[in-house]
């Protein structure tokens, strides 16, 4: 694993293997100077500690919603309705697991552990994207899912190819192709739907009404209440605020509910010519402050999944690594 902790002597009292905590006014400079410019910092690189704190909370926060986000849709793969179905759902699922590898991966070059990672989102001191802790009730909301969650994830992400920290740059490029793909599929099992019964019609209706204000959340808080905007916009981690992107999403995605034939359950959804934008209502900040804090509908539910996910495959890490130290023995002993 490469860190910065190869090029920079440690500070007193580091671990070996961390990266330093060492703060140096010509690094700095070298740092600023690389981000003004558009530059990569990668992992051998120095950086700010401060830097490189915000980067492991949020690549290891990404890494867990992916995770965490195989759940949901997980739930629906036995009761797909046609095999056809139950391929597209499996191969999803399947990316998204990738997903979050090359995310912990990607956060491992900051010098955090694995096991680190893992224990913060097990023990909930670890945050991941509040929208999967909402439950999925019907085979619509796969669909939903993949419009509005993955539409959203996207248009979240795709800024994030351009992040200044190289490793998780170039992680995103293979992810935002794999979540557009997710995308137009959700979009096409609901325009499947809405040319069946009127059931389906109104499955994918109630879909879309319990899934657009949580998908809208996502985006976080506004800007002026978001904690760690400021710092990763200057830092070049953020390329576009949080309700800049909000407003992206809306604008893109009124359209596409037009075609698709269903409403969106907000009463002061209107075009604003003077602004060129959708005006839209208010967001209940109560609700995702609550299920952020973990007062969500599946929060605990989605929790215990993965605690136990995690202590029953505990035999197959042990196996892996008793038969990586056996081949490691016989390479010494040729």
């Amino acid at each position: 694993m490469y860190t910065q902790a190869m090029d920079i002597a440690a500070a007193k009292g580091e671990k070996p293997g961390k990266p330093t905590r060492l703060e140096n006014p010509e690094y700095q400079a070298q740092f600023d100077d690389k981000v003004d410019r558009g530059d990569f910092i990668e992992a051998k690189d120095w950086m700010p500690e401060a830097y490189r704190r915000t980067l492991v909370r949020q690549i290891s926060q990404h890494a867990h919603s992916e995770i965490v986000g195989m759940l949901p849709e997980g739930n629906w793969i036995t009761r797909a309705p046609s095999l056809k179905r139950k391929s597209i759902l499996l191969a999803k699922v399947q990316d998204e697991g990738g997903h979050g590898l090359y995310l912990y991966a990607a956060a491992e070059t900051l010098g955090v552990s694995r096991d680190e990672l893992v224990e913060a989102l097990h023990s909930g001191k670890a945050k991941y994207s509040s929208i999967f802790n909402y439950p999925t009730l019907t085979w619509a909301d796969i669909g939903v899912i993949g419009w509005l969650v993955d539409g959203a994830a996207i248009m979240n992400q795709i800024p994030l190819c351009r992040c200044s920290y190289g490793p998780y740059a170039r992680a995103m490029l293979r992810i935002c192709k794999e979540e557009s793909f997710h995308q137009r599929q959700g979009y096409d099992l609901l325009l499947t739907m809405m040319q069946g019964t009127p059931a389906q019609r109104d499955m994918v209706q109630d879909a879309v009404n319990r899934w657009w204000w949580p998908s809208l959340m996502m985006f976080g808080p506004h800007d002026a209440q978001s904690q760690n905007s400021a710092d990763s916009m200057r830092w070049g981690i953020k390329r576009i605020s949080n309700d800049e992107l909000r407003q992206k999403f809306v604008d893109a995605t009124v359209p596409q509910a037009q075609v698709l034939g269903v409403g969106l359950p907000d009463p002061h959804l209107k075009w604003n010519e003077q602004r060129g934008h959708w005006d839209f209502g208010a967001i209940d900040w109560d609700e995702f402050w609550n299920v952020v804090a973990g007062h969500g509908p599946c929060n605990r539910e989605r929790l215990q999944a993965r605690v136990s996910a995690w202590e029953e495959g505990a035999w197959v890490r042990e196996a892996a690594l008793a038969h990586a130290d056996k081949r490691a023995a016989r390479a010494r002993a040729a």
